[in-house]
């Protein structure tokens, strides 16, 4: 099966968090602080929210209503039938930096990472937390000293894994029938963590920048690799099994498609806010694989 890219919708800003929702592609654009929504093929764009502090993780009550992460003022956020946005729960006491990625299970639960630091200001590098918001509205934190905990995935026999993007590994968690964390343990390890604080320095001892990741129905993950301008598919245990180079950065993916085997790929340049903001170089691209979806999201 080619592994070839294809671009298909273009002149965005920076994309993230690409779920597959009824039949269609969602995913956020960070700096025009729009949720959108396309068709299969990313025709048929539309907006389906707009969120001035910024979007990001992105997931469904049991009911149907979306959730949405408000990064800058720290909030999930809840559409109504309606289409207003609402409150669903403050994180701002439970997080250092920025809340982001996000996956919803099926009893409504999500859990959600946060950098842990000022990424964009260039501040030491810090560990950061990873919290569950219940339907109520309730947060906790559920685990601490994560290294950028990122994309993550709920696979159908109940494990949380989480990339962390700082700290060249994807970890697991059990999830108990309370929603606690219970049996952490490393899922793949693609290197040593970084020593040191210093951002830069950190960034150069990244092998493989976990970023946004998905699961497919064999059980690995593909995992867009932040540093690394590639895709790449993840057993259990590290081993990489298959590798799709994008020829420039790409920071999240999600399998879907009619038959679960469109995978979409968030690329653009680089990362930088600043010069995500001041250009219009996001991408939505896709290519085919041969494992469909599984799991959450």
């Amino acid at each position: 099966m080619s592994r070839e890219t294809t671009v298909v919708a273009e002149g965005l800003s920076y994309l993230e968090c690409p779920r597959w929702h009824e039949n269609r592609v969602w995913f956020v654009d960070f700096y025009t602080h729009r949720v959108y929504s396309a068709a299969e093929d990313g025709t048929d764009l539309r907006v389906e929210a707009e969120v001035p502090q910024q979007p990001a993780g992105l997931g469904w009550l049991p009911d149907g209503r979306l959730l949405i992460v408000s990064m800058r003022d720290r909030v999930l956020l809840r559409r109504e039938p309606d289409g207003s946005l609402v409150r669903h729960a403050d994180l701002s006491a439970h997080v250092q930096g920025h809340p982001n990625d996000m996956v919803v299970d099926a009893r409504g639960r999500a859990f959600l990472g946060e950098f842990g630091f000022d990424l964009m200001g260039g501040a030491p590098l810090k560990s950061a937390s990873l919290l569950r918001a219940d339907p109520d509205g309730t947060v906790t934190t559920v685990a601490r000293d994560l290294w950028f905990p990122n994309g993550s995935v709920v696979t159908d026999d109940g494990v949380l894994l989480v990339c962390e993007t700082f700290g060249n590994r994807v970890t697991a968690f059990d999830v108990a029938d309370d929603g606690s964390l219970t049996n952490r343990r490393v899922w793949a390890q693609f290197g040593e963590v970084p020593s040191g604080a210093d951002l830069a320095a950190s960034i150069a001892q990244i092998v493989v920048g976990a970023d946004g990741c998905c699961l497919d129905a064999e059980g690995a993950l593909w995992i867009a690799d932040a540093v690394g301008a590639r895709v790449i598919r993840v057993r259990e245990g590290g081993e990489i099994v298959d590798e799709i180079p994008t020829g420039t950065g790409v920071f999240a993916c999600m399998l879907g498609g009619a038959d679960g085997r469109t995978l979409y790929l968030c690329t653009a340049p680089d990362f930088d806010e600043n010069a995500r903001k001041n250009a219009r170089e996001g991408r939505l691209a896709t290519a085919r694989v041969d494992v469909p979806h599984a799991g959450l999201p």
